[in-house]
Order: C-alpha cells, then structure tokens, then sequence
C-alpha cells in the first residue's frame, strides 16, 4: 500500500480577527506537497492575514494551522529552516549591501538546512540568482528600486531550497522579463519536490502558474478549483464566418451561448460549458473559418462568481 502524503499546508477553521474587524475567518484549506497553489483575492481580502497565520507571526483567534505537518511558533526553528518565506510589505536593512544581507539571513537561519550543512550560504547560488534576477548584489539596499528589492527578497527565499515557499505577492514591482524568470525558478521547484504557495490578486498569473486556486473575499474562502477543470467547463471566445449571412437567433437553443454578434457574414459568441453541441449545430451551415480561444481565468470568475470576486 503506498503511504499518503500529508498535505504541506493544512488549516481548520482558522480565524483572525482583529478587534472587531475581520482578518480570515473559518478557512479550510489543504494544500499538497509538491503542488503550485495561487491564493488569490482582491486587495484586504484576507491573504496576508492566512499567510502571517501560517508562519506564525500571527496567533489564531479560532482554528488552527499545520504546516509540513507540524504547528509553526516561537520554537519552530527547525521547521522554519525549511520554508522561503517572502512578505508582501518589505522591510529591509538599508545600509546594509544586498550580498552583506543574504549572508545575515542564512547566518539567522544557521545555515542550509540540507545535507547537515552548516555555515553561510554558497556564493554560488546567490550569485546565480542575483544574476538571472538581474540584481546588483553590491549596491546598499536603500539604493535598490522598489523592483530590486523584490528581487532582493525572492534571493532570500530561494537561495537554500526549501521544501515549502510561501510568497506573498512575489511579483509586484518585477518588470515582465524578471517576471518570466521567476515563474522558470517556481517550476524547477516543483521538479525537485518543493510546495509553492503564493498569494496573488492577478488570475491571469495564477492561470500560468499554478495546479489549483482557492480565491477569498472579505475574509472567507468562496472557492477553490483546479486550473484543468476550470478550462474543461470554461468560457471560449468563438468567431465563426459563414459562406452566406447567419441569423442572428440561430443559436438561441443551445445552452451556454452568450454575448451573439452579427457583422456581415461573420458571427461572434461566448460559450460556457461544452462546446460540442454548437460544433454540431454549425455543421449544418457552409463554413468559412472558425477560431475558438479560451477566456482568462479571471473571467471565468467573474461569470461563476459574479460581484464575489470583484475588488
């Protein structure tokens, strides 16, 4: 019988409030190890709150949280050797040098954690970070941009390879080159075991990266899907031209048909949910060309979700 996995991050009914105000409430999540997990929502909807909760810079006020299979607090050191940790508001020492505070970190954590290692980081792979990052290891933090220190921040997390990496928005501020290497740098994780868990109000980025999403809205899990599933039951944009002009009711029956325009001899639809019975209607008429293209992710939240997912 082969042994079940435990699940990297697992959480039951895990509640923050503070004071009166709603940070995460009843959050019910489990995410696999060796899984790229998007935890999406608008801005305020409670994903840096579940992410502070899940390192232990936060205590519950209900529920509780396992990660790696264990709880993670003040005497975690072990376990928090085992996790890159980005945060999403930085907070950074500026007259250090970016190289000068890669070490620090490492020396904070005592080391990598692999193999029984001990001392500071190898050069090495910080400097292939920093290289295919892009980043400046000798400037003085306070002179990086927004952008570098980002950059900074993901080293920080990478450079001892962890078995789980928590990011809480990796990607603001990174221009679309950096942004690319980034999500080369989360799937080689994932080909050598780790667990990625990142935070994010963009759906098109999740669409990229990840296996599965699970989205909140103020406070509270609405959903969580696999990316597969949501494009086998998605939405796609379909452009038909036809041989003479269609009309424009022709395909008032069939379910899922939405947003029908007629230019001329060309018609343009959405469908949601499967497309097979419009290919068999549109059999029966002399075709021209047909293109079908899939909707981003964040539309098909929009049309599953309505007004829930809207910031």
């Amino acid at each position: 019988m082969t042994k079940q996995k435990r699940p990297a991050i697992k959480t039951q009914g895990l509640t923050k409030y503070y004071g009166q105000t709603r940070g995460i409430e009843d959050l019910d999540l489990s995410v696999e190890q060796g899984e790229i997990f998007g935890f999406l929502g608008p801005n305020g909807a409670g994903k840096s709150t579940t992410i502070n909760l899940l390192m232990g810079f936060r205590n519950p006020s209900d529920g509780k949280a396992l990660v790696l299979g264990k709880p993670i607090g003040p005497g975690a050191v072990e376990l928090r050797r085992q996790i890159g940790f980005m945060p999403g508001e930085l907070s950074l020492y500026g007259d250090m040098k970016a190289h000068a505070l890669l070490d620090y970190f490492a020396d904070l954590r005592g080391g990598p954690a692999k193999n029984g290692e001990t001392g500071s980081v190898e050069d090495g792979y910080i400097h292939e970070l920093a290289e295919r990052f892009r980043l400046d290891l000798g400037k003085k933090v306070k002179n990086l941009s927004k952008g570098n220190k980002q950059k900074v921040a993901l080293v920080a997390a990478w450079m001892h390879k962890p078995d789980l990496l928590i990011l809480d928005e990796p990607t603001s501020g990174l221009d679309p080159i950096v942004q690319e290497e980034f999500h080369d740098l989360v799937h080689e994780a994932k080909r050598r075991g780790a667990t990625v868990f990142l935070s994010s109000h963009v759906l098109s980025e999740a669409e990229h990266l990840c296996e599965r999403v699970g989205v909140v809205k103020e406070g509270r899990l609405i959903a969580v899907e696999r990316i597969a599933d949501l494009h086998a039951r998605g939405i796609r944009h379909v452009e038909v031209q036809f041989a003479t002009k269609p009309w424009k009711d022709m395909l008032d029956r069939v379910e899922g048909i939405r947003n029908v325009r007629v230019d001329g001899k060309t018609m343009r639809f959405t469908v949601h949910g499967s497309i097979d019975k419009v290919i068999k209607l549109l059999a029966r008429h002399r075709i021209v060309n047909l293109s079908s293209e899939p909707a981003s992710l964040e539309e098909f939240f929009f049309d599953e979700y309505g007004e829930e997912v809207e910031s």
